[in-house]
Formats: C-alpha cells, structure tokens, sequence
C-alpha cells in the first residue's frame, strides 16, 4: 500500500492540503474516523480520546516509546496511553488497507517501516494568523494576540510530542521527502505540483 504522512505547523493548511491531496490521488483520508476507530477499541469515550490525542505530551510516562518495559501507577495515565498505544494500532491497520493520507498524530515515525512518503508543511506567521483567521469556529474571535499565543502553543505541543515519540526534530527537513512552504497561497493550488511528486516518488 502507499502511505504518505503530512507533518504541518499549526496554521499552515496541513489538513486542507491533506484532504485535497488524497482527493487529487484517489487515496483513503482518515481524521474523525481514527478517533471514533480508537474510541471503539479502548472503551473510552470519543471526547476523552479526543482530548488525549490532541493535548497529551507524553513526558509523564515512565518510558522510552517502543524501547522500554513500562508500568503506570495511577488510572489517569494507564487510560492515557492506552489511547495512545490504540491510536497507533488504527494508524497501522489502516495503512495496510488503502492507500491513505494521514495527517499529524506522529504517523511518520509510528508507520516509518511501511516507508510512507514523509511532506511537511509550514509557513510564515502572517499566513499562519490569516489562515487561521478564515478558519475559525463560528464564535471564536481571538484577538491577534490571542491567536499568536494560541499558534506558538500549539506547535510547541506538537514538537513535544514528536520529540517523546522519538529521536527525530520535528519539522527538521531530513526527516521528509518533501517540504512545502505556503506562506502567501492557497492550499489548492498547491496540490497538483504535490501530487505530481507523490506519483514520481511511488514509481
């Protein structure tokens, strides 16, 4: 099966590129379907994984990811890995099926031996403050100080992450085949060029 991976800062269309992307390839796209997938399989209600899989830093855990025997002495982190550890499970069963995109949830170093294709994207923080901006929650109307705070929150948590899943620097450009800038441009105009790429890296 072919598996790409779409790494992205916060604000930088990751997963508008990565919809696009699978829709330009014919590929499966997975997001709510993961969650309600690891909610079935731990027993947890689909709120609790959500909140887990997107505010979680796993630098709590006694443990080195994969290395390393682990024991928890309290529920609250036994139920936080479990839906760690069953998130990675779905990824895995779902990459073995179709060929998919997924984006975020450390994919490229939970699936790295399927050899997915690796993209990145980032951007400038004037295009990450805009995109953020035509993107809100109906509702939310976070000043440009607020939303600042909220972007650099966000990708620290997401370097966080990644650096407890492994060894690796997120958003370092060795560990992808592919980093897109889209500081000043429209996601959609992106994809074709990034489709192009994909089906050269594949043949």
């Amino acid at each position: 099966m072919k598996v790409i991976t779409v790494g992205r800062e916060f604000g930088s269309g990751g997963r508008e590129f990565g919809k696009r992307l699978a829709e330009e390839l014919g590929f499966a796209y997975y997001d709510e379907e993961i969650l309600r997938a690891i909610s079935e399989k731990s027993g947890l209600a689909q709120s609790y994984v959500n909140s887990v899989v997107e505010k979680t830093s796993l630098q709590s855990y006694p443990i080195t990811y994969g290395k390393t025997f682990f024991m928890f002495n309290d529920m609250t982190t036994d139920a936080q890995w479990k839906v760690i550890q069953t998130q990675n499970d779905v990824l895995k069963e779902l990459a073995q099926k179709f060929d998919c995109v997924f984006v975020g949830r450390c994919s490229d170093v939970v699936l790295d031996k399927l050899n997915p294709l690796k993209i990145f994207l980032y951007s400038d923080m004037e295009s990450k403050l805009a995109r953020c901006k035509a993107k809100a929650p109906e509702g939310e109307n976070l000043s440009d100080k607020e939303l600042l705070k909220k972007i650099k929150e966000t990708n620290k948590k997401r370097e966080r992450y990644y650096r407890d899943f492994s060894d690796r620097t997120w958003g370092a450009k060795e560990n992808y085949h592919l980093c897109i800038n889209t500081s000043g441009q429209e996601i959609k105009n992106l994809v074709p060029t990034a489709a192009a790429f994909c089906r050269a890296w594949f043949k």
